[in-house]
């Protein structure tokens, strides 16, 4: 196996195992993403649209990086997915924590950490996938 693929492989079974977890908490229980990240959910649409995002949306995420890690079919899109979508999550974070001016805790802080590393990681294995088919 070579640098590529197990950085690639390495970084879907991770993000596998992140994103699963994290969505089935947020998925049966939407009060713990909400108090992670210092949301209210003021009625019903809150409660099943923290339930839906950090639930659904992420559960789902993890297990299409599970089939990726598994399928050699899907093995760049899933490398796609993290470069693509959690890079723009980390410029959406990253930008709006610097036009705010309240305060941010370490909840924000550690997530745009772990979105940059795995955005980039996952830029960087699709780059040498790609560059090592040529």
């Amino acid at each position: 196996m070579n640098i590529e693929n197990t950085l690639g492989k390495g970084l879907l079974w991770i993000s596998t195992t992140i994103f699963i977890a994290y969505g089935l908490f947020g998925f049966f229980n939407p009060n713990i993403p909400a108090d992670f990240g210092g949301l209210q959910m003021l009625n019903g649409n809150g409660y099943a649209e923290i339930g839906a995002m950090y639930g659904g949306l992420q559960t789902g995420i993890g297990f299409f990086c599970l089939l990726a890690a598994l399928r050699s079919d899907f093995y760049k899109a899933g490398l796609a997915l993290l470069a693509i979508a959690i890079g723009s999550l980390a410029l959406g974070r990253l930008f709006n924590a610097v036009m705010t001016t309240e305060a941010l805790t370490a909840y924000t802080y550690g997530a745009l950490i772990y979105e940059l590393i795995t955005a980039l990681l996952a830029a960087l294995a699709l780059y040498l996938h790609t560059r090592s088919k040529t």
